[in-house]
């Protein structure tokens, strides 16, 4: 059949697609054929549409039929709607979630935070009692020297813990062991150690011993202390630490504030004078965990039982397992779309579909909600276990409900790329994302093995590379250009030939990673900005896939897709893809 010449410049366009589309395979290598060729009616695989139907001449039903799946598929979330008139019910089950998982979150944070301060406050309490002359501007760096110094602080520590009804101001409780003690005083040392600086010899079985007393609280009724603690010899030649260990009862009252049963807390507090550098200096740290547990037998006068906020949880968890199944219809929607595009090319047009275009029916934003989704639910399992005491994983909670969070509200952005103005963010970093990720790779390379030298050859005179994790963090700031003049000035000149080093070593690294680096990474995305820019400018190449779409010219409205079969809607409507100018461009 010889197709008939387009009359208007809009037929001409669309015979222009056709022809691009029907001599351009999908690995972008040209058919050898002329082009003027559509005269001939042998060429039946090459045909244009219609000047007055808009559609290819002789495409059977089934054809009409995936074509108009495609462009239903591809639809923005208006046009979805004209299209079936469908009540956008999954667009209003996400703006739900991001209200509830936001509150959820919010009410989180608030009990979170009367946890983290309750402990913190008794940390704080518990150095300032059981630690002799302690300063908290000498926190890191508090140390004694001397033996006597080593004692004092042992003795000072047991006897305030033995005082502590009559002193703190808190009310604590005692926590007794199996062995019926509640304080463990021990000290580790070397099975065998004999130093003789004067003779530069020594003799050492590494083989640790450790060797406790239990003590007894004299607030026990006609229970005096078994053993003396004051007897108690330290082996200071082959000391490698002392520890003290005991448990205190606390309640946490201030919870009734948010309207919450309060919390019963055991506090694991041990105390650790380290000398296992046998440096001279003994470092003292007070280190504390706290386990949470429901209290028994609460009563608060005025205060009924309340359930709602584990209710809130199990709806939250609700919602986003409901939306978690809606997204995996939407993926698996998706991919049974591609399959029948994929195999109506190859078996009708004897086609292969390239990535490109596969890939267009993968949209990240499903992987990211379904993600949020599995996040939202565990955090809310663990959540419901705080609430009812019977977990107290409060750092995985907040790590699983702020990454959920953190997903749903990175998925509002997708609302904003139906609109061309502000979608230039999301297209801008498609287009920078392969580049970036390639200079970053070459970037890497450099920056570590900066860190491996800072760390062997500064590490010994500089604090801030004493470690590989502080050499990166150091560096990092550099490049942010943080802390210039502290990174040099606290260079230590006890070595000369290691001081002109590290001038060397900081002037190069601040020159090639801010003045070279740096700029290079701000020009790829600058790059990609000012391609999109012009692209939009300039005649695009279409690829197979929505040059086949675009012979499809019914309009959402005109009724005809309200017969499909198949509904490939997203999970949201505001989620499904849309494709946009810059969309093209991009799989190009």
């Amino acid at each position: 059949m010889a197709a008939t010449k387009p009359e208007d410049s809009s037929e001409r366009g669309r015979s222009s697609s056709v022809t691009r589309y029907g001599s351009i395979d999908s690995s972008g290598e040209h058919d050898h054929h002329d082009h003027h060729s559509h005269h001939d009616t042998n060429h039946s695989n090459h045909r244009l549409p219609s000047p007055t139907a808009g559609h290819w001449v002789g495409a059977d039903q089934e054809e009409e039929a995936i074509r108009r799946k495609l462009k239903y598929f591809f639809m923005s979330p208006c046009d979805k709607y004209h299209a079936k008139g469908r009540k956008p019910y999954k667009l209003i089950l996400q703006l739900l979630k991001i209200v509830i998982v936001t509150a959820q979150l919010v009410m989180f944070g608030l009990s979170n935070q009367v946890v983290v301060t309750f402990k913190e406050e008794n940390t704080e309490t518990f150095k300032h009692l059981f630690l002799k002359d302690y300063d908290e501007s000498s926190d890191d760096s508090f140390a004694v020297y001397t033996q006597s110094d080593v004692y004092d602080q042992i003795f000072y520590a047991v006897e305030q813990y033995l005082a502590v009804p009559e002193t703190t101001v808190g009310r604590y409780a005692y926590v007794y062991g199996e062995n019926g003690s509640a304080l463990s005083l021990c000290q580790q040392y070397y099975k065998k150690g004999s130093i003789d600086p004067a003779n530069d010899t020594f003799t050492i079985d590494p083989h640790i011993i450790t060797d406790c007393v239990g003590v007894i609280p004299l607030a026990v009724p006609q229970a005096p202390l078994t053993v003396s603690y004051r007897n108690f010899t330290l082996k200071f030649h082959k000391l490698i630490n002392v520890s003290i260990e005991f448990q205190l009862k606390a309640i946490n009252i201030q919870t009734i504030i948010n309207n919450e049963i309060p919390d019963c807390y055991t506090f694991h507090i041990t105390i650790v004078l380290d000398n296992k550098a046998h440096s001279g200096k003994v470092k003292i740290r007070l280190e504390n965990q706290a386990s949470i547990k429901e209290c028994k037998d609460p009563s608060v006068s005025g205060h009924a039982e309340n359930y709602t906020r584990v209710a809130f949880d199990v709806a939250v968890a609700l919602v986003c397992m409901l939306s978690l199944l809606l997204c995996g219809r939407s993926i698996l929607r998706g991919f049974t779309l591609q399959q029948e595009f994929v195999q109506f090319f190859r078996d009708t047009l004897d086609r292969k579909v390239c990535w490109a275009d596969r890939m267009e029916f993968v949209n990240g934003w499903y992987i990211l909600l379904t993600i949020s989704d599995i996040f939202t639910i565990i955090g809310s399992i663990i959540k419901i276990g705080i609430e009812s005491k019977n977990m107290s994983s409060y750092d995985v909670c907040g790590i699983l409900l702020g990454t959920s969070t953190l997903l749903v509200w990175v998925g509002v952005i997708r609302y904003l790329t139906f609109f061309q103005k502000y979608n230039i963010l999301i297209v801008t970093l498609r287009a920078a994302f392969p580049n970036v990720i390639r200079f970053c790779c070459c970037v890497a390379v450099i920056y570590l093995g900066y860190c491996f030298c800072g760390w062997i050859v500064l590490g010994p005179y500089h604090v801030k590379f004493r470690s590989l994790s502080m050499v990166s963090e150091c560096l990092f700031s550099l490049i942010n250009g943080d802390d210039m003049f502290v990174t040099f000035a606290e260079m230590q000149e006890s070595s000369t030939l290691v001081w002109l080093f590290s001038q060397v070593y900081l002037y190069t690294f601040i020159s090639l990673f801010i003045y070279m680096v740096l700029s290079l990474f701000i020009a790829l995305i600058t790059g990609a900005y000012e391609t999109i820019k012009h692209q939009t400018q300039e005649a695009f190449h279409i690829t197979d896939l929505h040059a086949f779409i675009a012979e499809c010219t019914d309009a959402p409205n005109s009724g005809k897709f309200r017969g499909l079969e198949t509904s490939p809607c997203s999970i949201f409507c505001c989620c499904d893809r849309t494709t946009t100018y810059e969309d093209v461009l991009l799989v190009n």
